[in-house]
């Protein structure tokens, strides 16, 4: 059984519950999570990035489970996402850490290797673009237009906290391949959704990004070397989008999986394992 420690610890103005495993001299990982999880999401590659030797942090980003809850919208810009991260790596007193995000996740570490590049060593994408690709795909492909009706419906106030938790964390298994999220793991789900103000904390980074558009960065080229990891399947996010989002990578390698779904670190939970230890060791 790993040993977990469970710390808060103060970044950018809030405290983020971070869950840490592994060797306390060891190379560190940051896994960021998305929408709708917290940081179990990530469990089963902590459980194995931890037993290769490296120290790994997991936070429940503001909004959710055990951090900070902060209710305006405003208080979940992209930039302000970006600077609970590295806070955390200022608090690890690393100059550099190895980032891995899957869903929103993912877009906060997109931006920050956009942003901060010289804080990171590599960098893991799971199943989400590289945000100006997203962006060209939302103003010109019908079909990833209609697979993002949900962003909208996000704006609207109170219906969509009230319909996450009138359907509640069965619909990870309507999404994902058959025995990828035990009963156990939706009961870890449905409890991280009970914190006060939680399902709005979480609905309000879909707020935001339609109401406090970032600049671009100067340059949208990831100078960080990148591992990008894409289940197929995806219900929310096209396939099509990964090629193009890896060719703005300086050093960049994609891994599709045909028969995985959005929840790629569940579906194949061994190998994105295994990628990712790999790819963090490499020299």
């Amino acid at each position: 059984m790993t040993d977990y420690q469970h710390q808060m610890i103060t970044t950018n103005g809030i405290q983020l519950h971070v869950v840490q495993a592994g060797p306390e001299d060891g190379p560190l990982v940051i896994l960021l999570h998305g929408f709708p999880e917290f940081w179990y999401g990530w469990k089963k590659q902590m459980d194995a990035l931890a037993e290769r030797g490296f120290r790994v942090w997991v936070p429940d980003q503001r909004g959710y489970n055990l951090s900070d809850r902060p209710q305006a919208v405003a208080a979940y810009k992209f930039d302000t996402l970006a600077a609970d991260i590295l806070g955390l790596i200022e608090a690890s007193e690393h100059e550099q850490v190895y980032l891995a995000g899957h869903d929103w996740g993912a877009v906060v570490a997109w931006w920050v290797a956009l942003t901060h590049p010289q804080r990171l060593n590599k960098l893991v994408i799971a199943n989400v673009p590289h945000p100006a690709v997203f962006e060209h795909h939302l103003r010109s492909n019908p079909r990833q237009i209609l697979k993002s009706w949900y962003v909208l419906f996000f704006q609207l106030p109170r219906l969509p906290e009230y319909l996450i938790a009138k359907v509640g964390p069965k619909a990870f298994q309507n999404t994902s391949k058959s025995g990828s999220f035990s009963d156990h793991d939706l009961k870890q789900y449905a409890e991280a959704w009970s914190q006060p103000g939680a399902l709005t904390g979480m609905v309000n980074w879909y707020r935001a990004l339609l109401r406090y558009r970032p600049d671009a960065p100067a340059d949208i080229h990831v100078h960080v070397p990148t591992l990008m990891i894409w289940g197929k399947q995806d219900f929310a996010l096209s396939s099509e989008m990964a090629q193009p989002s890896i060719d703005l990578c300086d050093n960049g390698r994609l891994v599709m999986f045909d028969n995985a779904t959005h929840w790629v670190q569940h579906d194949k939970a061994s190998e994105v394992s295994t990628l990712m230890a790999e790819f963090f060791s490499e020299a």
